[in-house]
């Protein structure tokens, strides 16, 4: 640690352009995943357009009485002798932003888990891109793309992560707009209260947003016994026990509590959370997260 009242330059070593690099070449495979991923369920998957404020022409339908006059198309009604309303597309609700946490804590990676937190947070959010855009949704990545429309958008993505930073802040939330989605996959080992502090702006924007944990196993049960050295990935802090297994329930408690903590704030605020396991299908949040970007927020105009 530096010494109070200096600031410590990063050094650009070769260890950390080592990472970088490894990690770029392993984006075209984690694309290769998330389609693999999408394609599993894609059979269950509808857009989500529908009728509401825009600029863009979705469809005709016929006038229902009682409807305001001023929104029946004349011209097409004087094609036969029903009158017709011209429906807009709502553009507003199709902007779904999708972030994937790349911090150190999401390196870990236990024995009993087939990848690594990081590389499920990954897959977890190209899938999603990958679907939404076959479904004509304008998708986005905060601070690294502004919302487009594109079927390509997970290739789109996984270009603009290749060359993004080594690591990620958490983003800057502040841009999204209400009637947006947003997605986060992070394993959210933050406290509740710092998490619910950063996301605070999407709750009183208005914006709808669907948290997905990702958990490795090892994480939960705390399988760890005698002599164990605990050491920080992000701050590079070490605690050594001398019996780890009298620290498994006080951790375990404290654990369930940070998640339930957060779980409970979400459904509080309309919102949805969802925890997908690193020895578990990825499809299986995928599934669910569709679910909860399917219902009705209640939008109005």
């Amino acid at each position: 640690m530096a010494p109070i009242g200096q600031i410590a330059e990063p050094a650009e070593t070769q260890d950390a352009l080592a990472r970088a690099r490894m990690r770029a070449s392993l984006v075209p495979d984690l694309l290769v995943d998330a389609r693999r991923v999408a394609n599993n369920v894609i059979a269950g998957w509808h857009g989500r357009r529908r009728r509401g404020i825009g600029e863009n022409f979705w469809q005709f339908r016929p006038y229902t009485e009682g409807e305001a006059v001023s929104r029946i198309d004349w011209r097409r009604s004087a094609r036969d002798e029903h009158l017709y309303v011209r429906d807009r597309e709502w553009e507003a609700a199709h902007t779904v932003w999708l972030w994937a946490d790349r911090s150190p804590s999401m390196r870990f990676q236990s024995k009993t888990a087939s990848v690594s937190k990081e590389s499920r947070a990954l897959v977890l959010a190209l899938s999603l891109a990958e679907l939404l855009s076959r479904s004509g949704e304008r998708i986005a990545w905060p601070g690294l793309t502004d919302p487009f429309s594109a079927r390509n958008g997970a290739e789109r993505l996984a270009h603009h992560l290749v060359h993004a930073s080594e690591e990620d802040e958490f983003p800057d939330l502040g841009t999204v707009k209400r009637f947006s989605d947003v997605v986060l996959v992070s394993d959210f080992l933050d406290t509740p209260e710092e998490t619910m502090r950063r996301l605070d702006v999407l709750a009183r924007t208005g914006a709808r947003a669907h948290l997905i944990e990702v958990a490795d196993p090892a994480e939960e049960t705390f399988p760890y016994t005698g002599r164990t050295e605990f050491r920080d990935p992000e701050s590079g802090a070490k605690l050594t026990a001398g019996r780890a297994e009298t620290l498994a329930e006080d951790y375990r408690n404290l654990y369930a509590a940070r998640r339930d903590t957060l779980s409970r704030w979400c459904k509080k605020i309309g919102w949805s959370y969802t925890v997908n396991h690193t020895d578990r299908l990825a499809s299986e949040a995928l599934v669910a997260v569709h679910m909860a970007l399917s219902v009705d927020a209640g939008f109005g105009a």
